[in-house]
């Protein structure tokens, strides 16, 4: 039986190469060029207690256009080897982290005073 690929659905759904392993994370660095770390976490029983517990792993992943930041929730995907510890790249960001901005007329640091004890530059008189 063959496949019509005229039908609209068809031409919808991606193509899909191979079956790669795929998890979803929550980034905690994006200090490196194109690189991100992800942390995954799952919940598994303790093999005695069998008390619910959750277990970390972190992976690096590959992020050409630098599109995830800290605390994005995002999809990694299973690739080649890119590097010593690259093996994943990004699929997509799922959830993007609130950003908070400070202005700096909100904070005054004139107001702000040294405490006791505190080791402000002086000079001594003689």
């Amino acid at each position: 039986m063959a496949t019509d690929l005229s039908t609209p659905n068809a031409a919808a759904l991606p193509k899909k190469i191979g079956n790669k392993n795929e998890k979803v994370g929550q980034v905690v660095s994006a200090k490196m060029q194109k690189t991100i770390v992800v942390e995954v976490t799952r919940r598994v029983p303790h093999p005695l207690y069998k008390r619910i517990i959750n277990k970390r792993s972190k992976f690096y992943a590959h992020d050409e256009e630098r599109t995830a930041q800290v605390g994005d929730i995002v999809r990694i995907i299973e690739c080649r080897p890119l590097s010593k510890l690259k093996r994943w790249r990004l699929g997509e960001v799922i959830r993007k982290a609130v950003q908070v901005a400070v202005e700096p007329s909100t904070v005054d640091l004139d107001m702000t005073q040294p405490t006791s004890g505190s080791k402000s530059p002086r000079r001594k008189s003689s």
